[in-house]
Order: structure tokens, then C-alpha cells, then sequence
């Protein structure tokens, strides 16, 4: 199921770097794994052999291919953009890659999408302007079945990502109830917030900013 959204990311890539990059981007891997707390990112170390190759990575998040395929694209375009940067040494973000700054705004939109800023992430909030949706249906890039990652995150406890102190039922998979206290974590652009017992770092989806722990 999976195999023919990959071959439309494959070759929707191919499609915007001979568009947008003169066909100069080198061969990268396109994967779709779980990466709830981001629609995609851009692997600035190879982390991929193909024998004796190796290959950087560009990750399209599962838990958000129920997006239309112009704002699934556009994910895909902003980290060709981070991939060209990086090729020709253009400082596009700081803060360990969170915070994107005026370049990376600057080439981006060169590239047919629209960036607005985003509190504590900079130029990062990323849509599909008119010109770069049209060249999608130029190309006859479609969405070929509707596929997403439905698995519900619980906040409290994470498998796999931290748990603090509270612990999950092997069988069950539910969370306990914690053993220590938490903390309080709001989203200041639309108020959404929730609880966790440890200090994390978590973006809201509904706004892509950055939820803040409140002060006790």
C-alpha cells in the first residue's frame, strides 16, 4: 500500500529538482516513517548505504499523509530546499536545525512555496503557492490512494520516546498513573495544552509552534 505513495513522493522529487534545481540535487532516499511531531525532515548526515553509496534523507511524516498532495509536496519541497542549502554551503537554520531563518525563506520561496514565521521556529510555516500547485497538476501529480499513520500519542507516556516516570501496561498499552508530578505545556498561538511528567520539547500540530512549559 504504501509502495505507490513512495513512487509518487520519488517521483515528485525528480519532477521539482529538474523545476526548481536545474535537475542539480543529487539522488536522495525518500522515506515515510512515523515523525508525529513534524510533517518531514531532512537528514543533514548520509545516513542511507546502497552498497557502497551513501545517501542523505528526506523523511515525510506517516501520521500526516492525510494532507492534500499539494501540502504533502510542499513538505517534500521545503526539505529540497534544506538539501540544496546544504550542498552549497548556505546557512539556512540555527538553534540544531529548529529555527529557520531569512535565507531559508528566501530560497523557498524562489521554489514556489509561501513561508510565514513561526514564534521560536523562525521562517518555517510552509504552504503550496498557486504557481507551485500548478506545476503539481502540470505534471499530473495526484494522490494516488488515502493512506495515514492513525496511531493515537499519548503525551503522558511515549513507548519508545520517554515515559518519565509513568509506566504502560504490557498487555493493555495504557498509560498509568504517574508517580511523580508534570507539568503544564500550553501552545500560546491557539491555547491548546496538556500535561507531561517530564520536560519535553513538542510542537502543536493545529499551529506549528512550539508548546511552552508554563511557569509554576
Amino acid at each position: 500500500m504504501l509502495k505507490s505513495m513512495q513512487e509518487v513522493l520519488e517521483e515528485g522529487f525528480e519532477i521539482l529538482n529538474k523545476v526548481y534545481f536545474n535537475g542539480e540535487l543529487p539522488p536522495i532516499v525518500i522515506s515515510i516513517m512515523s515523525s508525529p511531531r513534524t510533517n518531514g525532515h531532512f537528514t543533514i548526515n548520509k545516513e542511507w548505504r546502497v552498497e557502497d553509496e551513501r545517501f542523505n534523507e528526506i523523511n515525510i511524516s506517516a501520521e500526516h499523509m492525510d494532507r492534500p498532495i499539494e501540502n504533502i509536496m510542499g513538505t517534500l519541497m521545503h526539505e529540497m530546499v534544506h538539501y540544496y542549502c546544504q550542498i552549497n554551503g548556505i546557512s539556512d537554520v540555527s538553534q540544531n536545525g529548529r529555527y529557520h531563518n531569512k535565507k531559508f525563506k528566501e530560497e523557498a520561496e524562489k521554489r514556489g512555496l509561501i513561508i510565514s514565521q513561526g514564534q521560536y521556529i523562525g521562517w518555517s510555516k510552509t504552504e503550496p503557492g498557486e504557481a507551485f500547485k500548478n506545476v503539481l497538476k502540470e505534471h499530473g501529480i495526484k494522490k494516488p490512494i488515502d493512506i495515514n499513520r492513525d496511531g493515537i500519542i499519548d503525551m503522558m507516556v511515549l513507548p519508545g520516546n520517554g515515559g518519565g516516570d509513568g509506566e504502560t501496561d504490557k498487555n493493555k498499552m495504557q498509560p498509568k498513573k504517574p508517580r511523580c508530578s508534570t507539568r503544564k505545556y500550553k501552545c500560546l498561538s491557539c491555547g491548546n495544552s496538556f500535561r507531561a511528567t517530564k520536560d519535553i520539547n513538542v510542537m502543536c500540530m493545529d499551529c506549528n509552534e512550539v508548546f511552552i512549559k508554563a511557569e509554576k
